[in-house]
């Protein structure tokens, strides 16, 4: 796996800048991967993020958009204002969560 320096500290990522071990994610690389998207994160994303981040933990699998809708109750239109060009995408990575399955 490659490996890639995210706000001093060196991490493994996927072919698509994805952390491939979680545990390696905190708050200060998120920041990073955020501004690394041109997204300046807001206690809006960070709701985002953290139910993601323990959703991912629980069940093991990223939430789609639907499960960010109905459960962390965030409307669709939100996740793109906050997220542009691909929400749960971008959420994700921040997040330091796989790429989702849905996403192609």
């Amino acid at each position: 796996m490659p490996e890639k320096v995210i706000a001093g500290q060196t991490v493994t990522v996927d072919e698509e800048g994805y952390l491939t071990q979680p545990s390696q994610w905190n708050r200060a690389i998120a920041e990073a991967i955020a501004q690394e998207l041109g997204i300046q994160l807001t206690d809006a994303h960070w709701k985002v993020i953290d139910f993601m981040r323990k959703d991912f933990q629980e069940r093991g699998t990223v939430p789609g958009m639907r499960r960010l809708n109905k459960v962390a109750g965030i409307a669709t239109k939100d996740l793109y204002a906050l997220f542009p060009d691909g929400p749960i995408k971008k959420a994700a990575r921040i997040a330091g969560c796989p790429k989702p399955t849905s996403c192609v």
